[in-house]
């Protein structure tokens, strides 16, 4: 039987989380080259960016999307406005958003704002507007609804302007540019993500 293979990636901006065509759309094959049953374990929405997983190890992808494995994802987001005290609050709390056609209220989060963060350039940039300050923050979740940190910003009256996640339990970016890509063994990704020996 030949080895599982795993990978961590930088997701460009604008890309489908996703090997098969979609017209009209980029996907991941046309920035990284993988073996033809690899695929990415979870999802980034088309128009966030950051850390993806591929693998084609079934039982990592059952072990990490089962809803009793809680980890912590976490988020860079720059948000419209000047981000107030109270918005960090809320947000830290938990937020109504809806799923589904269905309020749901958000699990408690950790947020903190990040004082100019080191980001790539994104390509094309988000629209600047003069007179319109913008800030970052660090949002850290342990679910993952349907695009809930931009419902989440949005919510507390701070509409998402872009979005980055940046780690996944002890796996992180660091200076990983969009279209990056790094292969891990499976003890290395096993234990960054589940702690196992």
């Amino acid at each position: 039987m030949k080895p599982h293979q795993y990978y961590i990636i930088y997701k460009p901006f604008q890309v489908l989380s996703q090997f098969s065509a979609v017209e009209n759309k980029k996907i991941l094959s046309n920035y990284f080259s993988v073996e033809k049953d690899v695929y990415a374990v979870g999802r980034l929405d088309y128009d966030s960016e950051g850390l993806l997983i591929l693998t084609n190890d079934k039982s990592l992808n059952q072990k990490l999307l089962h809803p009793s494995h809680q980890h912590v994802r976490e988020y860079w987001v720059q948000v419209e406005g000047s981000i107030t005290n109270e918005a960090l609050l809320q947000l830290q709390r938990g937020v109504q958003i809806s799923v589904d056609g269905k309020l749901y209220n958000t699990k408690q989060a950790i947020v903190k704002i990040l004082h100019e963060p080191f980001v790539p350039e994104r390509n094309p940039p988000i629209r600047f507007r003069k007179n319109i300050s913008t800030s970052w923050i660090s949002l850290q979740l342990t679910e993952g609804k349907n695009r809930q940190v931009r419902k989440m910003t949005a919510a507390a009256g701070f509409p998402t302007l872009r979005l980055i996640r940046s780690r996944i339990e002890n796996i992180s970016l660091n200076q990983m540019q969009p279209g990056d890509i790094i292969s891990l063994s499976k003890a290395s990704i096993y234990k960054k993500l589940f702690n196992e020996q």
